[in-house]
């Protein structure tokens, strides 16, 4: 269920929902993969998590994150974390208001200070935030995405082609050679931006290798760990 698409007295007789909140970035991903591709990502987990949970309504994305290693290409449209952080206590005190029992923040934008201003922002709401680059939860998604060289590679470009291929240059992505960056290691060095960390076309890992398939396959780990988190804390 998509909140948008719900009437408010459909939206009254729910009982107890959760809200799943999709949440990403506008920057440059290759040039192959959309600049939404973060948010389209995160939509495709709560869509999904939402059709196993049944009683779930997964409200409308925010497309803007703190993004800044992108700045040197077209497409990086970021927000301040003060921005962030207030858009998010507002959403959760009126998503509380309006009777969801849990607000749940799904972020796939993983620039440091978004991932920390959201975990911020998570706990003092008292919303839930599934932290995928944690161990536990990494651990259970692709290689690629554990050697953290994976923007705009193998495993967000499979994810993009799970559910719009058709926003895929997929003669470009064919054409990229592999560029291994590990992307964590490089902004501990103080490498912030992605020129700075080599990459010149704005991507790093094997896009041409990524595959629908792929996608549909992680798209499936995704939802399960967001299903997990909520059933763990709804038990506790």
């Amino acid at each position: 269920m998509r909140l948008t698409e719900l009437t408010s007295p459909q939206l009254e007789k729910l009982v107890d929902p959760v809200a799943l909140w999709p949440v990403g970035a506008v920057e440059p991903h290759g040039p192959h993969a959309p600049l939404g591709t973060d948010t389209l990502i995160s939509v495709g987990m709560c869509e999904r998590a939402a059709e196993r949970l049944g009683n779930a309504v997964v409200l409308p994305p925010l497309p803007f994150g703190v993004t800044r290693y992108g700045a040197s290409f077209a497409g990086a449209i970021g927000i301040r974390e003060s921005t962030l952080h207030a858009i998010v206590l507002d959403v959760a005190e009126a998503v509380a208001e309006s009777g969801f029992r849990r607000l749940v923040i799904v972020n796939n934008h993983f620039e440091p200070e978004q991932v920390a201003t959201l975990r911020a922002a998570a706990h003092e709401a008292g919303a839930l935030y599934l932290d995928l680059v944690r161990r536990r939860n990494a651990e259970r998604l692709t290689d690629e995405f554990r050697r953290g060289s994976c923007h705009a590679g193998r495993y967000e470009t499979s994810l993009v082609l799970a559910d719009r291929p058709d926003l895929v240059s997929v003669e470009r992505m064919r054409s990229l050679e592999a560029k291994l960056v590990p992307m964590p290691a490089a902004i501990a060095a103080g490498q912030t931006n992605f020129l700075a960390m080599g990459m010149d076309q704005a991507y790093c890992g094997s896009p041409a290798e990524a595959t629908a398939e792929e996608g549909g396959q992680t798209f499936d780990t995704l939802a399960e760990l967001l299903v997990e988190l909520i059933r763990e804390v709804a038990r506790s």
